[in-house]
């Protein structure tokens, strides 16, 4: 017999789906082969490649929120500096301090505002003796003192030809009244606070510093103030004027360059003597290379090919930096060189102490040639709240000053060393490339591998990160790639992987679930274990099946229309079974083994089983009505017994079946059917407390196999759907089989004449009837019950 791959069906009902669209076993298996590399499924690079653009897509929404840009100038940026750590800063910059030591040597108040006049005059003549180049003071006079004491600084600032003062913008609300006098608006007015006139015009320069107030984290400085009229601050003041000590080569370069630029500036350095024309310098310069990049690129090409400028290290440096300068944003980020007292610094009263050289620490500075910026650091702190909090503020509450801000940002400005953060444009492609890396590698690699691979990518970008920034100022970002995206592809990746299990699980489960019945399905997704495990002992009904004709069919049909009619036929077959409770157990070839099982004997599962057996009976007539050319009746046993049931195999092949002298007899029952011409066959087992059934004895069998007769019964239908002729059938045939037992064969031989009078081709009249003729001939050897005994299949 032709025997069927598919060897267990899904509990459900495929009948009432579309045909197209039928849970075909077949299917289900080639998925499963196709999830085994079977028939090539499109390959996993494609999510891979999705991942990666929502991680990259998702990293650039973060990095244009505000919060993304706080988070990484407050993170990503203090990261590099905590990772860099303190610098060396340069030489050529100085911070002369008024510090708590001074003023306890020179006995002074602490603030710096009520010291006299003439000790920063003597000051500023020592620094001018010791060949300084620039001096700025980070402190306001904007009070005057007695005149001579005034008189006796602005002297010395006059003289000494390089100072630069410091202002700052102050802000105050007058409230204006009506003509009652009663208040009704506040006007805001700012002001700036200007040193006193003898300072003002005795200065070469006078800037404003401003920088954002505690608690906000000072990172930022503005070169041009926009909202002062672009006016210059304090440290590109302080940097042009030291830098007028190559005034001469500058404008040479320029007239190199493009001559009628440099017509724009002052021939002669020395005419520059007041802030304005040091403002109007600066301007002028900004002006030349905002509008003519190409003016400050052609420099620094010149510069490097100058053999006079070159040989000078010291004046190439500044050169080179001065042009920088005028090319950067208004905007600077600063580059500290680590906490407070960090920049080279000499307290001072040391400075006025000394000759031509001053003290810094345990070693001996030489002024020449340096910017000093004078103003309070450290320990000492005036009236005016004058230190910032930065990456480098202290645990004790120790900030940078002003004068450590403005000193830090000159020195940036003369190194050319500025914090330079990556472009915007830069930073995007950055983020969407290290997005589209991470969602990859996550995607493509195990979970394991793939946490330690973005783990040990995340290193690597961190230290070149670092590498960059400590080698060339430069800043990538950090909290959006490692903190934010390495997270999202990461655990995005997991959920992925766990919706896809999950998927490909269902799937499983839905494809098992044509094989297996549900409660097994489940135990297995649990613990696979449970397939090794033995049967479950149960009680309840076997129904099996066996279509006739079925030999020829397949003699004549190639296999792929062969498999197509089976499976409508089982479809037919298969709904009354699922209709009523039950499960489709084995399947092969044309026959069918079902399955009610309980854990005690229930009365329930023989109803159940006795309705499928007349639906399946049923179902096959419509079928052969609806398929003119082709013919399947069907056979039906049914057997009501305990059994095993569960998986039966070794090694790598298990089955789920169930196993015992039930299924064996129910399939007997179903072969009877041949020889006494019925349909649907069932034991006394199943009749036992059946209802609702009627039912026609046909005594004692002794089947092929068995040892012991078991009674036979045929299953006529529904009560309520037999009518009188069927009841009356069963009544002269119960009479005849009586007459039978008996051995009363021309009795016998009378009842069953008469019911084929009625009903020509009942089989099991026409079967008795040759057996009692036999009999009369032939009386079967005493001692006999009834039995009838049954040696072929």
């Amino acid at each position: 017999m032709p025997v069927d791959l598919f060897r267990f069906r899904k509990r459900g009902n495929p009948v009432d789906l579309p045909k197209e669209t039928n849970p075909d076993p077949s299917h289900s298996v080639q998925k499963m082969k196709n999830r085994r590399g079977g028939n090539p499924l499109p390959l996993p690079g494609y999510k891979a490649v999705i991942l990666g653009f929502l991680v990259g897509i998702s990293g650039l929404v973060v990095s244009l929120f505000p919060i993304g840009f706080v988070l990484e100038e407050n993170l990503g940026l203090n990261l590099l500096f905590l990772l860099r750590g303190t610098r060396s800063p340069p030489p050529d910059v100085l911070i002369v301090n008024i510090d708590k030591a001074s003023t306890t040597h020179l006995k002074l108040p602490n603030n710096p505002k009520k010291w006299p006049r003439s000790l920063y005059a003597r000051l500023t003549e020592s620094l001018v003796k010791q060949g300084v180049t620039t001096i700025v003071f980070d402190l306001i006079f904007d009070e005057s003192s007695s005149p001579v004491e005034d008189a006796l600084l602005a002297d010395a600032i006059h003289k000494a030809g390089n100072v630069v003062l410091f202002k700052y913008l102050d802000g105050e609300t007058i409230s204006l009244s009506d003509k009652k006098g009663l208040p009704t608006v506040g006007l805001n007015i700012e002001r700036w606070v200007l040193p006193i006139p003898p300072f003002a015009q005795s200065a070469l320069a006078i800037a404003p510093f401003p920088l954002p107030k505690v608690p906000a984290r000072v990172s930022q400085y503005w070169m041009f103030k926009a909202s002062a009229g672009d006016m210059p601050t304090l440290p590109v003041v302080a940097f042009q004027t030291f830098a007028l000590q190559v005034y001469d080569e500058f404008l040479w370069l320029l007239k190199k360059v493009n001559p009628a630029q440099a017509e724009k500036l002052p021939r002669d350095k020395q005419t520059l003597t007041t802030p304005a024309d040091i403002e109007n310098l600066i301007l002028t310069l900004r002006s030349i290379f905002q509008n003519n990049p190409r003016v400050a690129r052609e420099m620094l090409k010149e510069l490097q090919i100058s053999r006079v400028l070159v040989d000078d290290g010291r004046k190439n440096r500044i050169l080179q930096s001065l042009i920088r300068m005028y090319q950067h944003a208004d905007i600077q980020y600063l580059n500290f060189y680590g906490p407070s007292g960090t920049m080279t610094t000499v307290p001072y009263h040391e400075v006025l102490q000394f000759g031509e050289k001053s003290v810094a620490g345990s070693h001996l500075v030489d002024l020449k040639g340096k910017a000093v910026f004078v103003g309070s650091s450290g320990n000492l702190r005036s009236e005016r709240k004058d230190d910032f909090y930065t990456v480098f503020s202290q645990p004790n509450g120790l900030n940078l000053t002003g004068v450590e801000i403005a000193a830090t940002a000159f020195a940036n400005l003369l190194e050319d060393e500025s914090i330079q953060p990556l472009s915007l444009p830069g930073q995007w492609i950055l983020i969407l490339l290290w997005g589209a890396t991470l969602g990859i590698l996550c995607r493509l690699l195990p979970i394991v591998l793939g946490a330690i691979s973005v783990l040990g990518l995340s290193i690597l970008y961190l230290m070149a990160t670092y590498y960059a920034f400590k080698t060339t100022e430069s800043w990538y970002p950090l909290v959006t790639p490692l903190l934010f995206q390495v997270p999202l592809a990461f655990f995005g990746v997991v959920l992925w992987k766990y919706l896809d299990t999950n998927r490909e699980r269902q799937n499983i489960r839905e494809a098992l679930g044509y094989y297996l019945p549900n409660e097994m399905v489940d135990r297995l997704a649990k613990n696979v274990a449970h397939i090794k495990t033995g049967g479950q002992l149960v009680y309840g009904v076997c129904l099996t099946t066996d279509a006739e004709q079925y030999t020829p069919l397949a003699e004549r049909m190639n296999p792929q229309q062969l498999s197509q009619i089976m499976n409508e036929y089982y479809g037919a077959v298969f709904k009354p079974v699922l209709q009523n409770g039950g499960i489709i157990s084995d399947v092969i070839g044309d026959s069918m083994l079902a399955l009610w099982t309980a854990a005690q004997s229930d009365r329930v599962l023989k109803n159940q089983a006795c309705l499928a057996g007349l639906g399946i009976a049923d179902a096959v007539d419509r079928f052969n009505q609806s398929s003119h050319n082709l013919q399947l009746p069907t056979r039906i046993g049914l057997h009501f017994g305990q059994m095993s049931l569960g998986n039966v195999g070794a090694i790598h092949h298990y089955e789920y079946r169930a196993v015992g002298d039930v299924v064996n007899t129910a399939n007997r029952l179903q072969d009877l059917n041949k020889q006494l011409g019925t349909r649907i066959l069932i034991s006394t087992e199943v009749t036992d407390q059946l209802e609702g059934f009627l039912i026609r004895e046909l005594g004692k069998f002794l089947l092929p196999g068995k040892s012991n007769p078991i009674g036979i019964y045929e299953l006529m239908g529904r009560i309520e759907t037999c009518g009188e002729p069927q009841r009356q059938l069963c009544a002269i045939f119960t009479m005849a089989l009586e007459a039978f037992r008996r051995q009363s064969w021309g009795e016998a031989i009378e009842k069953l004449n008469e019911i084929l009078n009625i009903h020509k081709n009942d089989g099991p009249s026409l079967f008795y009837l040759r057996l009692c003729k036999q009999y009369q001939q032939n009386p079967p050897e005493e001692p006999w019950d009834g039995t009838v005994y049954m040696m072929k299949k």
